[in-house]
C-alpha cells in the first residue's frame, strides 16, 4: 500500500488535472522535498500503538508515509478538493479516518469532532497513545499547538512543520525578543526541540519565510505542578498582554475587580520583585510560582 510520491512535478500535474492552484487563505504550502517529509515522519517516532492526528492532509503524501507505522491516522483537511484528491490517493489504507472540516472550532478551541474521533480510536485500541504529526498550515499553527495542550486528551508528542518565527517563539528564553506567553505556556508543560530549519525551497509554493520541524514532548510531571490549568493559561496570557509595561501595572489590570492593589503588592513582595520588573524578564519557574500564589490568594479571599 503506497501512495504517489508527492514531488513538485506530481503536484503541479495533479493540480492542473483538476484545474486547481494552492489556496493562500488555507495556508497551503506542500512539502516537496521527500527527504524532509521522511525526516518529519522519522522525528515523529510513530509506533504501532499510536493514534496519530494530522492536520492539513494536503494530497496525502505524509499520511501515506505514516499510516503503515501507526495503529490509526485521523487526518483533517478543510479544502474539499484536496480532501477528494487525498481520498483517492489513500483509498488502499484501512487505518485512516479522513475528516473534511476545520480543525479549530475557533481560535481558542479545537473542533469537538476532531477530539471525539481521536478519543474513539484511543478507546478502541488498548494501550494506544495520542500523537500529532503534520505539515501544519501556517495560519492555524499557533492556536492548534497551544489549544491541544488544553483538550480532554493531550497528545504525548507533537512533531510538526511551522514557521521558524513561531518555533523561535516557542523555545525562546527570558529577556529575548521572542519570549512570550506562548513560550511560557508550552515550556511549562513540555520539552521542546527544533529538529531542523527548513528553507522556502522545500515547499511548493515557496513561502516568504523559513520554516522548522519542531518536536514537542508533553511532560505530565510538569503539568502536575500546575494546580489549575485554566487559571494558569489565563494568567500567562494576561501577563504578556502588554509585555513592555511594568509587571505591577499589568497585574493590577489582569486582576481588575478581583484583587486590590495591596494584594498585588503582597504577592510581589513575597516573591522579592521590584515594581519595575517586566514579565519578559521572568523565568518559567518564577511565573509558575507567582501564578500559584495569586490562585491561592484569590481562593482564600473568596472563602473569607
Amino acid at each position: 500500500m503506497k501512495a504517489s510520491r508527492q514531488t513538485i512535478s506530481y503536484l503541479t500535474k495533479r493540480f492542473e488535472e483538476v484545474g486547481l492552484s494552492p489556496n493562500k487563505k488555507h495556508g497551503q504550502n506542500f512539502l516537496i522535498d521527500l527527504n524532509i517529509v521522511e525526516l518529519l515522519a522519522r522525528s515523529a517516532q510513530i509506533t504501532p500503538e499510536d493514534v496519530v492526528l494530522e492536520v492539513g492532509t494536503g494530497t496525502g503524501g505524509l499520511t501515506a508515509l505514516l499510516a503503515p507505522q501507526a495503529a490509526h491516522i485521523v487526518t483533517v483537511e478543510i479544502d474539499q478538493y484536496l480532501h477528494q484528491i487525498a481520498r483517492e490517493e489513500l483509498e488502499s489504507f484501512d487505518n485512516i479516518t479522513m475528516l473534511k472540516q476545520d480543525a479549530l472550532k475557533n481560535k481558542n478551541k479545537i473542533a469537538p469532532n476532531v477530539i471525539e474521533t481521536i478519543q474513539y480510536h484511543l478507546d478502541k485500541i488498548p494501550g494506544s497513545r495520542f500523537v500529532v504529526a503534520a505539515n501544519l498550515p501556517y495560519n492555524i499553527a499557533t492556536p492548534l499547538i497551544s489549544n491541544l495542550m488544553r483538550t480532554e486528551v493531550v497528545p504525548e508528542t507533537m512533531t510538526v512543520t511551522i514557521q521558524k518565527e513561531l518555533a523561535d517563539r516557542i523555545v525562546a528564553k527570558p529577556r529575548t525578543k521572542d519570549y512570550s506567553s506562548l513560550s511560557v505556556w508550552m515550556q511549562s508543560l513540555c520539552d521542546i526541540e527544533i529538529v531542523r530549519v527548513l528553507a522556502p525551497s522545500v515547499f511548493w509554493p515557496r513561502p516568504k519565510v523559513d520554516s522548522a520541524i519542531i518536536h514537542i514532548v508533553h511532560r505530565p510531571d510538569k503539568r502536575d505542578k500546575i494546580t489549575d490549568i485554566a487559571f494558569y493559561h489565563e494568567f500567562v496570557r494576561a501577563l504578556f498582554f502588554h509585555r513592555r509595561k511594568f509587571l505591577r501595572s499589568v497585574l493590577i489590570s489582569a486582576f481588575k475587580n478581583r484583587l486590590e492593589k495591596p494584594h498585588i503588592d503582597q504577592v510581589m513582595q513575597q516573591m522579592n520583585m521590584e515594581p519595575e520588573t517586566r514579565a519578559e524578564e521572568l523565568a518559567v519557574e518564577t511565573i509558575l510560582e507567582m501564578a500559584e500564589l495569586f490562585r491561592q490568594l484569590e481562593m482564600s479571599l473568596s472563602q473569607s
